[in-house]
């Protein structure tokens, strides 16, 4: 029967009911392929009708670590750090393990928390897009027997192992294909520079700019990555004469972007890409659903996940034999209509 109120049935109240040692319903839990199917269904019912729920917390103590993973990201909000948590979440599922998702909003002391919470929680390992030099803390934590994987950033490869994207290629990317359409005033939109991903998609642009003369660059600071902070920018657009305006932005992020082609559509005064061509980065889903399909720098957030999570396991099972490798993703362009003009 059910456990009454106020008591959680314990392994001791399963081996009762069912009528075997305690020897037993522990191989039903942990080693089910030592038990007869008669014994095993026997227990199985048992627990069923017990309502009995493994202590896990007991047993990574015993164990000295669990099969769960923590993720910390920067953004959940952000679909791209959703995706990368699905790709994370499937490869833990794939191997039997969890994965505990912890998102900073972008506070440094949040992300902190999450390392010590992780940490005590015994947790398999951490996988981890922190948002600025975090060296030290994974230093520590490594010390301590926490294996820690950088995902989205690139790590020392004597420290640990890690997965990104070459953002300096995106950057180059985004900023080639603007200038192959005869754009010439270009302005990079992104922040804050505190963000590795956004400095080095700005130095790619940059670099590209040098390489042509004809080419005029300008650097818009944003003190986030998000919608609003996009559409801010380009109300502000809106208030410059036209002479001064560029007739070209790469944003740090499709948010950005999208925010751009709100403030300019909504209002009327600007066209895209007639009068300014928008590029973002990331190819969210709701890039090419946005009022104008945006050209976008696709990274494979899925794969980035999965594979951060893979590499962490592969030392967490393999200790011995496990190398650090560092696996960096190129980017690829997507092109829609927020750049190409109707012919």
């Amino acid at each position: 029967m059910p456990a009454s109120a106020g008591h959680r049935p314990s392994i001791h109240d399963v081996a009762r009911l069912s009528g075997v040692s305690l020897g037993t319903v522990s191989n039903v839990l942990n080693n089910p392929e030592r038990v007869k199917p008669l014994t095993l269904a026997k227990v199985t019912k048992a627990i069923d009708e017990l309502g009995f729920v493994r202590n896990d917390a007991a047993r990574q103590l015993k164990a000295g670590r669990s099969r769960t993973i923590g993720l910390i990201v920067p953004d959940i909000t952000n679909p791209f750090f959703g995706e990368l948590a699905r790709g994370a979440e499937q490869a833990g599922e794939n191997a039997g393990y969890a994965v505990m998702l912890g998102s900073t909003s972008h506070d440094g002391d949040r992300e902190g928390n999450f390392f010590s919470l992780f940490e005590q929680q015994r947790v398999s390992g951490i996988v981890a897009s922190p948002l600025e030099e975090v060296t030290a803390t994974i230093v520590s934590l490594r010390a301590r027997g926490t294996q820690t994987v950088m995902v989205d950033r690139k790590a020392d490869p004597t420290i640990c192992c890690s997965v990104s994207m070459d953002d300096i290629a995106g950057g180059k990317l985004a900023t080639e294909h603007l200038i192959s359409l005869g754009r010439t005033k270009i302005a990079f939109v992104g922040g804050p520079m505190e963000y590795q991903q956004v400095i080095d998609r700005l130095a790619g642009a940059k670099e590209v700019v040098r390489r042509n003369p004809k080419a005029t660059f300008r650097q818009i600071k944003t003190t986030s990555l998000t919608v609003v902070a996009g559409r801010e920018v380009g109300l502000a657009i809106l208030k410059e004469a036209p002479e001064r305006r560029p007739d070209a932005i790469f944003a740090a992020n499709d948010l950005l972007a999208l925010g751009l082609l709100q403030a300019f559509m909504f209002q009327s005064k600007i066209r895209v890409p007639e009068d300014i061509a928008v590029i973002g980065y990331d190819d969210i889903d709701f890039a090419e659903s946005a009022i104008v399909p945006l050209t976008s720098v696709r990274q494979p957030a899925h794969l980035l996940g999965a594979t951060a999570v893979e590499m962490l396991i592969d030392e967490a099972e393999n200790a011995a034999k496990h190398k650090h490798r560092q696996i960096t993703f190129q980017p690829e362009l997507v092109v829609r209509a927020s750049t190409i003009l109707k012919t």
